[in-house]
């Protein structure tokens, strides 16, 4: 099939149009500690309402991914960072790292989940407990006692049983820490709760990456 010097016109001003489209499309930087399962749900809801704008995620744990913000403090790669702990989002408050900024529903966020200053640096989106999770299965096979406290863990039936995350680079497992020293107290290293994370050690088989 031949084409006319109109077609050919036509055809390649429609192709530089597509082309155009495409370079225009942003790009959105996001730094996240979130479980890859649920970044697609966010990713289809602001898609939604922003066709135009590409989200590329950087995931990794919240130590890592506070270490890697630290690190790019005078050359800033993130647009935005979601789904990291309190604790790292107040450090890059303080470091001048975050631009205040006050979402629609700001009034229904309660004070505790964030900054106080208005337009906050930052502001929650959820919130997470501890808790012991007993593989029952295992249990059976191996005779062990359902632990029914976070002491009975230091119980030496358990040593090579546990598994947590890692506090150096785990949100989850920096969460844990704080509580048992919320719990039992710090005393500047040799309270309850550093005591209670000697003799857990002890049974620990395993520190994962989160």
């Amino acid at each position: 099939m031949k084409l006319t010097v109109k077609q050919l016109f036509a055809a390649t001003f429609g192709l530089v149009l597509a082309a155009s489209a495409l370079a225009q499309k942003q790009q959105l930087v996001v730094y996240t500690a979130l479980e890859t399962d649920q970044l697609k749900a966010y990713q289809e809801a602001f898609n939604r309402v922003n066709p135009d704008i590409e989200i590329k995620w950087v995931r990794d744990s919240t130590g890592v991914i506070t270490a890697k913000l630290l690190a790019e403090k005078a050359n800033p790669q993130a647009d935005v960072i979601m789904g990291v702990a309190a604790t790292s989002l107040a450090l890059f408050e303080r470091n001048g790292m975050l631009e205040p900024y006050a979402p629609l529903n700001l009034d229904a966020i309660m004070p505790a989940y964030r900054d106080k200053k208005n337009p906050p640096a930052w502001f929650g989106m959820d919130v997470f407990g501890a808790t012991v999770c007993f593989n029952t299965v295992e249990a059976k096979k191996k005779n062990l006692p359902t632990p029914t406290t976070w002491k009975d863990l230091t119980n030496p039936i358990y040593k090579g049983q546990v598994v947590m995350p890692n506090p150096a680079s785990s949100g989850t497992g920096y969460l844990d820490v704080v509580s048992w020293l919320q719990l039992w107290g710090d005393d500047n290293g040799k309270g309850g709760g550093w005591k209670f994370m000697d003799a857990l050690h002890e049974n620990i088989g395993q520190y994962t990456h989160s």
